[in-house]
């Protein structure tokens, strides 16, 4: 079969790999879609592990069924976690499955970026969902999952101001679930005007140049306040120090992106206590989080059609990461094996 072998941002190579041979309780789904997820591209995290087959934002159909599974059948389509949590530790039992110790080292093998992926018994018991279509559109299942836990935990309320900073994906997803949930006013910002533009179109109420002096013009946006929740889908420091200024008085600041491990983030401690500030964070998405994912695209509560920028040949992948990369003049690259 052929695969995307990743050995950096600008080296992605198509090769042919065994298709991998499933055992009991394992399934081997057929990828029809993949998308490439902003943390694909993030080299400091993925060169130490090259090459490796990446991927893990997918839409696939059975194609076999090893013994003992009962859960689907050939031909159904399904989305696939790669990371999923045992449900039963303390972490699990808390409600914070995305640290359990088993989603952090559950995969399945290869990654999305090739035409077939064998998937382990684990994944197949806590990590198989069926979808009314395997299509482009079911590649954001995953991404909207880690969205709906972070407005989860950031305790998002309807009537609610947002500001996201940074309007990629995860940026704009954001902006989109606010909306649907009631949201007061949700404010954006970026640097690119190709993603501004996108932020507006998503549905933010009022757009941003990340360059600006953030926190003044969102008063201007915002009545003179400032807002309810601010959401981080950055790791530029910069935009993070914005975030910090720009939360209002018993307000929330979500860490939604992770910054690079060098970088040093200065926190004003005395204002934020002073304020009653919280800060909290969110990884990944749970297998909860993943059916309501699913149910809002069913349902078209969040629509995401309109995000989808790029649709190519598993054979340009190489293409797909570099547009993905330079972050300038795209936003969902899809890849079809």
């Amino acid at each position: 079969m052929r695969a995307a072998m990743y050995y950096a941002n600008d080296d992605v190579r198509i090769v042919d790999l065994p298709t991998p041979r499933i055992g009991p309780g394992e399934i081997l789904v057929r990828v029809k879609a993949s998308g490439i997820c902003g943390s694909d591209v993030m080299e400091w995290y993925r060169k130490p592990k090259a090459p490796l087959v990446l991927g893990h934002e997918i839409a696939a159909e059975v194609a076999q069924v090893g013994a003992g599974v009962d859960i689907v059948k050939v031909g159904d389509r399904v989305f696939v976690s790669h990371h999923v949590p045992c449900g039963s530790c303390r972490y699990c039992r808390a409600g914070h499955e995305t640290v359990c110790d088993t989603l952090r080292t559950t995969n399945f093998d290869p990654g999305g970026f090739a035409e077939f992926v064998r998937v382990p018994a684990i994944n197949v018991k806590h990590g198989v969902f069926l979808l009314p279509r395997a299509d482009d559109e079911a590649t954001f299942v995953e991404p909207l999952a880690c969205v709906i836990r972070g407005q989860r935990l950031a305790d998002f309320r309807p009537g609610a101001t947002m500001l996201v900073l940074g309007s990629g994906v995860a940026g704009l997803l954001h902006i989109k679930l606010a909306k649907a949930a009631g949201a007061a006013k949700v404010i954006a910002t970026d640097v690119v005007e190709f993603r501004k533009a996108a932020a507006q179109k998503a549905g933010a109420d009022f757009v941003i140049d990340g360059r600006e002096d953030v926190p003044a013009r969102l008063r201007e946006a915002n009545e003179g306040n400032l807002a309810d929740l601010v959401v981080t889908c950055t790791g530029a420091p910069t935009a993070i120090g914005q975030g910090l200024a720009s939360v209002d008085r018993g307000g929330t600041v979500l860490f939604f992106a992770p910054v690079e491990p060098a970088a040093k983030v200065d926190i004003p401690f005395n204002e934020l206590w002073r304020e009653e500030i919280t800060l909290t964070s969110s990884y990944g998405g749970s297998p909860r989080d993943i059916r309501e994912s699913i149910n809002l695209l069913r349902e078209k509560r969040v629509v995401v059609t309109d995000m989808i920028t790029h649709v190519l040949p598993l054979t340009q992948a190489a293409e797909g990461f570099r547009l993905v990369s330079a972050a300038r003049d795209s936003m969902k690259v899809v890849l079809r094996p």
